[in-house]
């Protein structure tokens, strides 16, 4: 079962709540996502990111691909029973990973080799989405040529080129996996409906790229949007280009976009980010963020602060569930996982408190003047 609904519109931006079913729960939206690199929020089990909030986990494919293997996962029951998570799971492609990694790309895929033991192994459209299905994650991104930066128009132009092909061979290769009925009157679907299979269906996003070239931006939207995809992810941002430029594309093709299909922003995830592009019309994003600069001893708030510098020694202020200021600051400087485990519980609880009271600002239509206390 896949479907999106929006809820509410704000009346002075483009901010929207609405919700994402999916057959392990709904996500409301908006809503930050949290990444698991290996398949878990390091420190963290799956009972206490529940316990924060968390509505969606994002798990990289390329990581799964090479460690635990695909195989060890698929025959354990998929994604959720491999690490105990009972929510909605979003995968990516693998495509950023291996073009960060230096793979030689061709129309038909990519080749590169593996950072655990220098073998070689191919990614294609096909077998991303194959790999994808095997993980059994509820939402599944497209296979695209992740656009570097800064790059030229031609160059933006040809990698944009090969994206919109692997679009097309992604979403073939997705159709021939699920059943051929698409509704109950075996019509094509229609958005805003459920998906046929009610307890395993997998949604496919399809990923706008175009590096900061307007041209190139809404070529993609329009490409993409038109396409038979159950949502929409916009990638090739946080990838180098300034925080304006990433705005600008959000502008550019946001008036594009499908109105009834989710949007997910890929890599996304700073306070300024968030209001900039919920007030776009982003239903997720997921980011690294808040728990890497918590395991780097730095607490999200307003103000931020490093709980590492020497000031907060003797601070006796409490950070989460009664523990001090200094106590954090002790345990960061002797090393102990403690530390890293409740900064990270707090970074989270902290962003998602935050989009909680942004939903909740733009059913009141009072968004913009949250976006005021903050920014």
């Amino acid at each position: 079962m896949f479907r999106f609904k929006v809820l509410h519109k704000d009346k002075k931006t483009n901010a929207r709540v609405g919700e994402i079913v999916t057959p392990h729960g709904v996500i409301r939206t908006p809503a930050f996502v949290p990444v698991g690199t290996q398949a878990t929020v390091k420190s963290l089990t799956p009972e206490e990111l529940d316990t924060l909030g968390v509505q969606l986990f994002f798990v990289n494919t390329y990581h799964m691909y090479l460690r635990p293997g695909i195989e060890v996962i698929e025959k354990l029951g998929g994604l959720h029973k491999f690490m105990g998570w009972k929510g909605p799971v979003i995968t990516d492609s693998g495509g950023f990973q291996v073009f960060s990694l230096g793979a030689k790309k061709s129309d038909d895929g990519v080749e590169f080799r593996s950072h655990w033991d220098g073998t070689s192994h191919v990614f294609t459209p096909e077998k991303s989405i194959e790999i994808q299905k095997k993980l059994g994650a509820d939402i599944i991104l497209a296979f695209d040529d992740c656009t570097p930066y800064p790059v030229t128009h031609g160059q933006a132009r040809r990698s944009l080129s090969r994206t919109h092909a692997w679009a097309t061979r992604s979403l073939d290769a997705h159709l021939s996996f699920r059943p051929k009925s698409r509704n109950p009157e075996g019509k094509t679907w229609i958005p805003g409906q459920a998906r046929d299979d009610k307890t395993n269906y997998q949604a496919l996003y399809g990923s706008i790229q175009g590096s900061v070239y307007e041209d190139l931006r809404k070529e993609s939207a329009e490409f993409i949007g038109a396409m038979d995809f159950d949502g929409i992810a916009i990638g090739g941002v946080a990838v180098g280009e300034s925080k304006k430029e990433m705005v600008d594309v959000l502008d550019w093709v946001g008036p594009i976009l499908p109105d009834k299909k989710p949007r997910h922003l890929l890599g996304v995830g700073e306070i300024d980010d968030i209001f900039a592009l919920v007030e776009r019309g982003i239903d997720t994003f997921d980011c690294v963020q808040p728990t890497r600069l918590a395991r780097m001893g730095k607490l999200m708030g307003k103000p931020a602060i490093d709980i590492t510098k020497k000031q907060y020694a003797r601070d006796l202020t409490p950070i989460e569930g009664g523990f001090s200021r200094a106590y954090l600051h002790h345990l960061f400087r002797v090393h102990e996982l403690l530390g890293y485990r409740l900064a990270t519980i707090h970074n989270l609880h902290f962003v998602h408190r935050l989009v909680d009271d942004i939903r909740e600002s733009i059913t009141k239509g009072s968004f913009l003047e949250l976006k005021d206390e903050w920014i």
